[in-house]
């Protein structure tokens, strides 16, 4: 041990020594101005900045930076530091022109400076591959500019990255990382091609997505054969194009929609209805849907239409049934709702509306897991019967088709074919059960948790004691005291551009 600290030492002692011995060139100055510019993290907040300024994998990979950082901060500069003092290099050891003034007192080992680099260059990398490239290099200029300035030896430095890496690695245990930006789904090659919108109907929702942009201008010079409807305040997106495509008739060879998850969904369920295929803009807040087709703006949406590229997609669809359909002078209605991405009962509408009203401040992990908490806090006890069998729960969630990743908070679909349900709830007849979970987030560990429970399915009928909310896609839709959640016969092809297809092609309109 001694002697291979010893070697330790002789490294650093040789490598800051062979510094010191540089002549003196135009980088010295600029590597403290570097070394500087990164104290309190002051750097990586300017580039987290710089990249949150793009919605999409710059806001999650800024979001996945800041909480790297102040995560391998805390455990380089909180607890390494007091438990493994050492004397940092003797300001005699380089010339002065390369110190910098006020160099820091503390600890030496591990470099805070390097740990703080690494876990944000990391955390960007991860999230963000395309930026790598840019800032992998400003994070190794950054932790080699601790040993140029001389208040590092070499082995803090390498230390402190390894910490900064690892952590940076270890978010992925609580906030996973999506592999891709589009889910799996099997190609539709029937689909007609829609050249400039030829028999293409669409609906746009200015209501949807930030206040002052609508994209329905947009989406006319774009499409301008298209049938172009706006969502109006009185009245349905379904009803609307149902109306329209009767109007038309022979003419109407595809439904087209711009809002959000939940003008889409109505959109869905006529192309659905109608057996045709559905165009989806993104035009939203959050276009969770959008997003696992694949479908990420206009152009795409444009591109895949006139190619006549096409995906299938399942729908989910839930049934209300809100009486017993005992008394037949009172007989049960059943009411048909489709969903795109989820449905729930209990308390998971909440929870969705918190999650939604943070995520912008906070990003989505931390959000969720503070609404969690909250929603766990303040909500009551559902009683259910799924399964045969009744349960106390504190809500059901139903996703259309499996999300990932299993055994933790759902996040994406992997596939958007498969026609299942991806059904979890967290059990409430287990002892301190809200403590349970707020642990197993803590740790990690959801899926490992006695609360928690998962399963994939074909059909659920879900039977309540006492009537409750149901949600789709975010919103408190219905109350009844039985619902039947199942998936669609048929998948509806939804235009997705061919990425292999499209590459280095010329694109004919640049929205």
């Amino acid at each position: 041990m001694d002697r291979g600290l010893t070697a330790v030492s002789a490294t650093d002692e040789a490598i800051t020594g062979w510094i010191a011995a540089q002549p003196r060139n135009r980088l010295d100055a600029a590597i403290c101005r570097l070394t500087r510019a990164a104290d309190h993290s002051a750097l990586w907040v300017v580039v987290a900045g710089i990249l949150a300024v793009r919605r999409g994998a710059g806001r999650k990979a800024a979001a996945r930076g800041l909480l790297a950082i102040a995560l391998s901060s805390a455990t380089a500069n909180g607890m390494l530091k007091p438990l493994l003092p050492r004397r940092r290099p003797a300001a005699a050891e380089l010339p002065a022109y390369r110190t910098i003034t006020d160099p820091p007192t503390s600890s030496s080992f591990p470099s805070g400076h390097a740990a703080s680099a690494a876990a944000f260059a990391t955390a960007v990398a991860l999230e963000n591959p395309r930026v790598a490239p840019a800032v992998v290099p400003l994070a190794a200029a950054v932790a080699y500019s601790r040993v140029h300035v001389g208040v590092h030896w070499a082995s803090d430095v390498l230390a402190g990255a390894a910490i900064g890496s690892g952590v940076a690695l270890a978010t992925q245990r609580w906030w996973p990382v999506r592999t891709s930006d589009e889910a799996r789904a099997r190609p539709v090659d029937t689909v007609p091609e829609l050249p400039q919108g030829d028999g293409l109907v669409i609906i746009a929702n200015p209501f949807s997505g930030p206040p002052d942009y609508d994209v329905s201008d947009e989406i006319a010079e774009a499409l301008p054969a298209a049938r172009l409807l706006r969502v109006t305040a009185d009245s349905r997106v379904d009803d609307q194009l149902r109306e329209t495509i009767a109007e038309l008739g022979g003419w109407v060879k595809a439904v087209g929609v711009a809002g959000g998850d939940g003008t889409v969904a109505g959109a869905a369920s006529v192309a659905d209805e109608l057996h045709l295929p559905l165009v989806v803009v993104p035009a939203g807040t959050l276009n969770h849907f959008a997003r696992d087709v694949g479908v990420y703006d206009l152009q795409e949406a444009v591109d895949a239409s006139q190619a006549g590229e096409a995906v299938a997609v399942d729908l989910g669809l839930v049934e209300a049934h809100p009486g017993s359909g005992d008394d037949p002078e009172n007989p049960e209605v059943i009411r048909t709702r489709y969903f795109l991405n989820t449905a729930s009962v209990g308390s998971y509408p909440e929870l969705v509306r918190l999650r939604e009203k943070w995520q912008p401040r906070w990003g989505k992990w931390p959000a969720f897991a503070a609404a969690l908490v909250t929603v766990l806090r303040r909500s009551e006890r559902v009683r259910v019967r799924f399964h045969d069998e009744w349960k106390d729960v504190w809500f059901i969630f139903v996703g259309n088709g499996p999300y990932h990743p299993r055994g933790m908070v759902p996040a994406w679909r992997p596939t958007l074919d498969s026609g299942l349900l991806d059904v979890r709830w967290l059990r409430a007849d287990v002892r301190f059960s809200r403590l349970r979970v707020v642990a197993a987030l803590i740790l990690g560990a959801l899926g490992h948790s006695r609360v928690y429970h998962q399963a994939e399915v074909t059909e659920l009928d879900v039977e309540l004691a006492v009537p409750s909310m149901l949600a789709t896609d975010g919103e408190v839709v219905e109350e009844a005291g039985r619902y039947t959640f199942r998936v669609a016969k048929d998948p509806v092809p939804v235009y997705r551009r061919d990425e292999e297809r499209w590459t280095g092609r010329d694109r004919p309109f640049q929205g």
